[in-house]
């Protein structure tokens, strides 16, 4: 499966909102290449086209928008013992007269992270908004989750709610997550546990383009180009940063294109986000952000430059 637990945690649920959680972190793990076996070993097969996959893909899920519904009554109207979670259903029998979810879902451009001249819609659903704060694209989101295929069978799923590190998931879940608020609010109970109120209640609906693509987790059920299905609860947010040199890995988007990956300073092949030392001269970059007294400056506009060259000492290799 798609999840790597490396901290126990406990859910207990409460009444309408309300959470109580202690969290693990958890990684989406993906490749890029299928292998084959023949006669002279394991070559590589070749992938199918990314821009048709992208046609076929977002023809598939506009289908399955169009011809399902979800339970919109109890989130407009939550009963008592309302758990959040969205349930799908096709628009046959009694809910043959119900709105579809087409009607109900939002959508963005995406453009495609292997070839840029490929774009995606890639669509989601606000069942509900949060009240708090809404994770940059490389935070940390924890949330309690379900992966399934469009026929709604799971191949992943959170037992407590999980940490992800955004920059670890597949595109199109780290592409959807920024557009949602986790809680307004929590508070820590006796038992160590934590109570999350008014969050975020969502689907996004993944091309495989944007998901496993060639390369589905093993085990996982899934085929290959297979569209998935994530629904998920968002509950808190936190600030990354995953090379842990001071500076969040929102900063560390130079082109601030809303990619991580393909910003590389020192030309190292490690992208900054997880580069200590950017500009590879040998000092850290956690040190290269130090104001006189040897404190951490949190404000990116106040990085030290001192040859004043516009370009801040820790990316600057000449400073």
């Amino acid at each position: 499966m798609i999840t790597k637990i490396i901290e126990n945690c406990i859910l207990q649920p409460k009444m309408k909102s309300m959470f109580k959680v202690k969290y693990i972190i958890a990684f989406f793990f993906f490749t890029l290449l299928a292998c084959s076996p023949d006669d002279d070993g394991t070559n590589l097969i070749a992938e199918r086209d990314r821009g048709e996959e992208a046609i076929a893909g977002q023809l598939e899920i506009e289908l399955f928008l169009e011809t399902n519904t979800y339970n919109y009554e109890d989130f407009a109207n939550p009963p008592a013992d309302f758990d959040f979670k969205i349930v799908f259903s096709p628009l046959t029998g009694e809910n043959s007269d119900k709105t579809p979810l087409i009607d109900f879902v939002d959508s963005k451009i995406v453009v495609d992270r292997f070839e840029e001249d490929v774009t995606y819609r890639l669509y989601f659903l606000v069942a509900r908004q949060g009240l708090g704060d809404s994770p940059d694209f490389p935070d940390i989101a924890v949330v309690n989750f379900e992966g399934t295929d469009l026929d709604g069978v799971t191949f992943d799923a959170s037992v407590v709610p999980i940490a992800f590190d955004l920059t670890t998931v597949v595109n199109g879940f780290q592409d959807i997550a920024e557009e949602f608020n986790a809680s307004s609010s929590f508070e820590t109970n006796a038992d160590g546990t934590i109570s999350f109120e008014d969050f975020g209640v969502g689907a996004m609906f993944i091309p495989s383009g944007l998901g496993f693509f060639a390369s589905p987790p093993f085990n996982s059920g899934l085929n290959q180009y297979e569209q998935i299905v994530f629904t998920f609860q968002m509950l808190e947010t936190i600030q990354g940063d995953q090379d842990n040199d001071g500076i969040p890995s929102i900063f560390e988007d130079i082109d601030d294109n809303g990619q991580e990956e393909n910003d590389d300073s020192d030309d190292d092949l490690i992208p900054n986000f997880s580069d200590s030392d950017d500009d590879n001269d040998g000092v850290p970059t956690r040190e290269e952000i130090l104001d006189s007294n040897g404190n951490l400056i949190t404000d990116p506009a106040l990085y030290p430059d001192v040859d004043n060259d516009g370009t801040p000492d820790y990316l600057d290799s000449d400073s």
